[in-house]
């Protein structure tokens, strides 16, 4: 274990962090707000705490092996939420701390479950954090340290692959720090695009800004207490395509750039993607039809919540609580299936349940044909044993990790429906679930045990598992 490494690479991210920090504290100032000083205060702690680190431990060597791409990632995630939790302490707009780490959390993970019971009452520098940490989560702000800070190290695959989401993540280019780059390059034109869409739809800059942010990172904080409710139909539509689109794999788009239209188009788990989004928003209209004035609005509804919904965003535009059980049902099967791997959606994602399909259909012909040779293909190539092993193993942890929380959180005095959508919203990061964890309501009523299990969930959604849990294991830190 390179230890050096560790702290060396966690501390160049607080810095890094720091500068972050002060864009929200420019906008307090635009705004002449107090909580400015929450900011520059919260900046100074993460750029100090940073250039000790990064003092201190100046490694000999800058290798990084998977071990260390874990640790790093999770040290690194569990640190820039509790700093980005000060600036809503400092400025007593969130009082308990235990509040704050849960919000802050819950914007780096992209989940978009909230404590707040009127978000309307955040001054515009602490709105801005709050979305702009969705914005930083959905790419990963180590994936923007590999793009832009130089001497970033080849080895550095292993961050990249601890913090990216879903099964295979590999280079597009030869250079890692290339790979960075064209990733954050098109996520930077997708958001302003949806920045320039929403402005013409007569959305003020601001809140254009903040809504892509939660677009793009597909976190879903909303800034009105209705989220995107009160808004016009043209406003809706944007946002639930764009959604949809932030729910792709990114190397598809990549693809795209290059000219190389077919291979993109024959990627299975794309289509996989479009036909599970189809069928939802297709069954979720005619279920919904008889309580809206029209085809149009009943249509508007079901696509813009599956989209939400698939892409783990979160934001709403009607109560779903409100909807009828097979469209609650859907909702609730399309928190854990997630989009694309590669992208900055939640979930389990559609390529590990495209695989599994793919391992069940091998499994019967070998059953029905014990001599048969079968493999499973996924994306045109032949998936080796150690990548169906590791789809299987997911599954397992997923499944225990899900059933351990779930019976955590059966201490509240809560019904089973808002209990068990709590589970999926924030292990899912989804954001909003059923019944009391509604798109109307709040995490508010929790316990701060609750809170913390809940936070931790996210966490471990966000960077899938396996990260998390090594770095916490104790072998994983002793001298060999």
């Amino acid at each position: 274990m390179n230890y050096r490494m560790i702290f060396y690479t966690t501390g160049k991210i607080l810095q890094v962090n720091s500068l972050l920090l002060m864009l929200p504290a420019v906008v307090s100032l635009i705004y002449r707000e107090s909580c400015v000083f929450s900011f520059l205060l919260a900046a100074v702690i993460s750029v100090t705490a940073g250039f000790i680190l990064s003092l201190i431990f100046k490694p000999k060597n800058h290798l990084i092996y998977a071990k260390e791409g874990f640790v790093i990632v999770s040290l690194t995630w569990i640190l820039l939420s509790l700093i980005g939790a000060l600036p809503f302490v400092l400025s007593r707009e969130i009082p308990f701390f235990f509040d704050a780490f849960f919000e802050t959390v819950s914007g780096f993970t992209t989940t978009g479950a909230s404590i707040l019971t009127d978000v309307e009452k955040l001054s515009n520098g602490l709105l801005f954090w709050r979305s702009f940490t969705h914005w930083i989560g959905g790419m990963g702000v180590l994936v923007f340290v590999m793009a832009f800070i130089p001497n970033v190290s080849d080895r550095s695959i292993h961050l990249m692959r601890a913090e990216m989401p879903g099964p295979i993540v590999g280079k597009l280019v030869p250079r890692i720090r290339d790979t960075a780059k064209i990733l954050y390059i098109i996520y930077i034109v997708l958001t302003l695009v949806e920045v320039v869409m929403l402005c013409a739809g007569g959305m003020s800059v601001f809140e254009s800004l903040l809504h892509s942010f939660g677009t793009a990172g597909t976190g879903g904080f909303g800034i009105k207490a209705d989220s995107i409710g009160g808004y016009s139909p043209y406003i809706q539509w944007v946002i639930a395509i764009f959604m949809l689109i932030f729910g792709v794999n990114f190397n598809l788009y990549y693809l795209i750039l290059i000219r190389r239209f077919r291979s993109a188009i024959k990627s299975s788990e794309l289509w996989a993607y479009i036909c599970i989004v189809l069928f939802s928003v297709s069954a979720i209209s005619f279920n919904i039809y008889p309580m809206y004035k029209n085809i149009e609005e009943a249509l508007r509804q079901a696509a813009f919540q599956v989209s939400s919904i698939i892409t783990t965003t979160g934001y709403a535009t009607t109560d779903f609580n409100n909807w009828p059980v097979l469209s609650k049902g859907i909702l609730m099967l399309l928190m854990i299936s997630g989009g694309c791997a590669g992208s900055t959606a939640g979930g389990f994602k559609i390529s590990r349940i495209v695989i599994l399909f793919k391992m069940i259909r091998k499994e019967i012909r070998r059953l029905i044909h014990p001599h048969s040779v079968d493999t499973v293909k996924f994306e045109g190539k032949a998936l080796d044993n150690q990548t169906l092993y590791g789809v299987g193993a997911y599954l397992a942890m997923y499944s225990i990790c899900a059933l351990s929380i779930f019976l955590l959180l059966c201490i509240e005095p809560f019904d089973i429906e808002t209990t068990l959508t709590a589970m999926l919203a924030c292990f899912n990061n989804v954001g909003p679930g059923l019944g009391a964890v509604g798109p109307a309501s709040s995490f508010a009523d929790f316990s701060a045990f609750s809170k913390l299990i809940l936070s931790f969930a996210m966490l471990l959604g966000r960077l899938e598992i396996f990260p998390l849990i090594i770095a916490l294991n104790p072998s994983t830190w002793k001298k060999r």
